[in-house]
């Protein structure tokens, strides 16, 4: 309902109408638009956390990096639903203000920081950055071509393979994208 009519022009009323609960239980458990909001991004952040927990629990190398990014693709599939992902497009001012949206920058800024290492070459670092970008990247800009979500997840994982052998080159040297 967000997504179709609009964030503002959507009341609590009306999801508890489409949910076909009451006001009173839906104000029980969400009291304001933003605590559904903040909901979504709070168990994305879960799961992030442990794969996070995870990863820092292996080897700092480029096979951790490869793993992660795979986890991290099929965890955000799992987690990412059309409709979610368009709101969020669409309300990044709102999602900026909530406190549960400031943790999910942190986070990022977590994952980006597991993905790279401070000796890296700006350019290292952000091929590693736009890996990860990659997955994000293939709901948005590919949302529109044929092919199934996992045909997407594929495709986003090989440009980021693509883009972490290049990271993992030698300085001045470009990896064989064929691998």
């Amino acid at each position: 309902m967000f997504t179709e009519d609009g964030y503002d022009k959507t009341s609590l009323r009306e999801i508890a109408e489409k949910l076909g609960v009451t006001k009173a239980a839906l104000y029980y458990h969400f009291p304001t638009k933003d605590d559904i909001v903040s909901s979504l991004i709070e168990q994305r952040i879960a799961a992030v956390d442990a794969l996070l927990d995870w990863a820092e629990a292996q080897p700092r190398d480029s096979a951790t990096r490869r793993e992660f990014l795979e986890r991290y693709a099929v965890l955000h599939d799992e987690f990412v639903h059309e409709n979610v992902i368009r709101f969020f497009e669409r309300n990044q001012t709102l999602i900026n203000t909530l406190p549960a949206g400031k943790r999910m920058r942190e986070q990022m800024m977590r994952v980006f920081a597991l993905l790279t290492d401070p000796s890296d070459s700006l350019t290292q670092q952000l091929r590693r950055a736009l890996a990860l970008f990659s997955i994000h990247a293939s709901w948005f800009l590919l949302r529109e071509r044929p092919g199934t979500p996992e045909e997407r997840r594929a495709a986003a994982l090989e440009v980021a393979s693509e883009l972490l052998r290049s990271a993992d080159a030698p300085a001045g040297e470009d990896a064989d994208p064929a691998g």
